[in-house]
């Protein structure tokens, strides 16, 4: 039976635009310039530390910044909020046949709790694991494999989902079979990273198309 491991942000929900809102905000009080695709070029899928260490090098406390970034994010996300297309169905689907599950995220853990308790599906899965809590984040891939180890499955019985090149790097990485959601980046570049196939949303048919063809 297959392990699902799902990423959160542009992979179980659309929540890149409160993200961006939230960045071009900040930046505005930096005096950093926010052109048409900054959010994608410079922070999509990153950590906010890293990010930090590129923009605003100089600022005096950096984990306070992540903190009060976060806040906001959560502060603005709505409670519900629309789950991508197909996702609810599958998750479900998985508990009822039994199949372990697990979101693998480099969401702060208020953060990912938030999400999914927006999206209705706080209680679905066996394991959450949050990648600062790691040794290292995605793009390595510890959480995808500290997912395994807690879920008790190897690389081949995994299916991993993500959106971002950070996230697809780490699943693929890990071993685990890669699907990347076209949320914000197009196939030819998910692909670059290491997807194995690239869907519109959790109602593709080639989701359905290779779940049907794994062993029971």
């Amino acid at each position: 039976m297959p392990a699902l491991l799902f990423d959160l942000d542009g992979t179980m929900l659309v929540s890149d635009p409160i993200h961006e809102e939230v960045f071009r905000e900040l930046w505005a009080e930096f005096g950093i310039p926010t052109p048409p695709g900054f959010y994608i070029d410079g922070i999509h899928g990153r950590q906010n530390l890293d990010i930090f260490a590129d923009f605003v090098p100089d600022a005096p406390d950096v984990m306070a910044l992540h903190e009060r970034k976060e806040a906001m994010f959560r502060d603005r996300l709505p409670r519900p909020y629309p789950a991508m297309p197909g996702v609810v169905e599958l998750v479900r689907r998985a508990v009822a046949e039994g199949w372990p599950r697990a979101i693998v995220t480099n969401a702060m853990r208020k953060n990912a709790d938030a999400m999914l308790e927006a999206i209705g599906l706080r209680d679905a899965f066996d394991t959450i694991v949050i990648g600062e809590e790691c040794t290292r984040a995605k793009p390595a891939p510890d959480p995808y494999l500290e997912a395994m180890r807690q879920l008790g499955v190897t690389p081949e019985e995994s299916i991993a989902f993500e959106d971002s090149l950070s996230g697809v790097t780490a699943a693929a990485a890990s071993g685990a079979y890669t699907f990347a959601i076209r949320s914000a980046l197009d196939d030819a570049t998910l692909r670059g990273a290491g997807a194995h196939q690239t869907l519109a949303d959790f109602t593709d048919p080639a989701l359905e198309a290779y779940l049907t063809a794994q062993p029971a």
